[in-house]
């Protein structure tokens, strides 16, 4: 069965966008360092089309964790930016144009309907309104016997984890202090949740720690 994982960078005092996002700044101030560790990846300019990149334990870590991935889920805010009726967003193709980066099915969650959208590549984006549950659904059903990567907003992750419905949650710590913005971790409105450590590495740009928490669906 698929191992559902949230991954997501986040700074050292918690934040996972800065302040004031808008649509031509989805990750609000200064949010874009957040990602820096990886825009220089030479996997990851690779999945963007993009030459050249760094070959190092950092790079080797993202690479390996593309590879095993089957089906992403992802919230409207990540998608495109906007909200409302799709007729009223500027951005209702998302955010990548014709060849996303993710060359695998996608689904997201959204409490507005549209048919499902086909780009190059093997990118797909279905869109589901009937909540996290059925989203998760359909994109385990989609990666057979790969993973489900839950790339985000913070507000999906909130869900899942409520839900207790993670096995794994993969978060990438930078090195900068945001000072506002959107927290990954609100408070959640559940009992504690213990959480097993099964990795830690660093490097100068980049911490990854890896949690599993028992008894996920």
């Amino acid at each position: 069965m698929a191992q559902v994982f949230a991954d997501i960078s986040i700074s050292l005092d918690g934040f996972v966008a800065g302040p004031n996002p808008t649509l031509e700044q989805p990750l609000g101030e200064g949010g874009e360092q957040l990602h820096e560790w990886a825009f220089q990846l030479a996997s990851f300019r690779e999945r963007h089309g993009l030459e050249g990149g760094v070959r190092d334990d950092d790079d080797a870590f993202y690479a390996q964790s593309l590879a095993a991935i089957g089906a992403v889920v992802m919230g409207r805010k990540m998608f495109s930016g906007g909200e409302g009726p799709w007729e009223d967003d500027p951005k209702a193709d998302g955010r990548w144009g014709d060849d996303p980066p993710f060359h695998v099915p996608v689904f997201v969650l959204t409490h507005h309907p549209r048919p499902p959208l086909q780009k190059e590549g093997g990118t797909s984006f279905t869109f589901v309104t009937d909540g996290i549950a059925a989203v998760l659904e359909r994109a385990r059903e989609a990666a057979k016997d790969q993973d489900v990567s839950v790339g985000g907003g913070a507000s999906v992750i909130q869900q899942l984890l409520r839900d207790g419905l993670l096995h794994e949650l993969r978060i990438h710590v930078a090195p900068i202090l945001l000072g506002g913005g959107t927290r990954l971790f609100e408070p959640l409105g559940v009992e504690p949740l213990p959480l097993e450590t099964t990795r830690v590495a660093s490097s100068p740009n980049v911490t990854h720690l890896h949690f599993r928490k028992g008894g996920t669906a």
